[in-house]
């Protein structure tokens, strides 16, 4: 008898308990069962996701962005200053720092989904660290889950390579 194949760094392994047996209690025992893991190349790239979200979300032409990287569930994007980006006290406004929290995510979830126009943000909670210098800023998103129906990332946000803002979300996937 041959022994069992060992799951090679591409496979994950996941323990399923045994079904029960015609009105048996199920076995205590549990067998390790090998499924393949999900590819690890983006769903989309760059120029896909600025053409969908310039050609979707109008308001994203005002905004600089510049997407940095993308990875599968990751992305960076910067997003230039510019001095209507400004609020009382010389600070970069919440609502800009909610934006581009917002924007990375997507992007970061479009990488894991392909190019979905109708995924949605169900949820954004954002934590303001520390006042963020009048510079650009660059967020850094990761999907942590995606589920059939939602997508669940966490976001940091950076100014002059400090962190400036915590976030977390999620998608409604259609």
């Amino acid at each position: 008898m041959a022994a069992p194949r060992m799951p090679t760094a591409r496979e994950e392994v996941r323990i399923e308990r045994l079904a029960p047996l015609r009105g048996r209690a199920p076995p205590r025992r549990l067998r390790p069962v090998t499924v393949a893991a999900e590819a690890e190349t983006p769903k989309i790239d760059a120029a896909e996701f600025v053409a969908l979200i310039t050609s979707t979300i109008p308001m994203t032409r005002e905004m600089p962005f510049r997407v940095v990287e993308l990875g599968w569930g990751l992305a960076t994007i910067e997003l230039a200053f510019h001095e209507r980006q400004l609020r009382a006290g010389g600070t970069l406004s919440g609502p800009t720092l909610m934006t581009l929290a917002d924007t990375a995510l997507y992007a970061a979830v479009l990488t894991r989904i392909g190019l979905e126009p109708l995924a949605v943000t169900s949820e954004l909670s954002i934590h303001f660290l520390r006042k963020p210098a009048p510079a650009p800023l660059v967020a850094t998103a990761k999907v942590l889950r995606v589920g059939r129906k939602i997508a669940v990332g966490t976001i940091e946000i950076a100014s002059e390579g400090r962190l400036v803002a915590h976030a977390t979300g999620s998608y409604a996937r259609p």
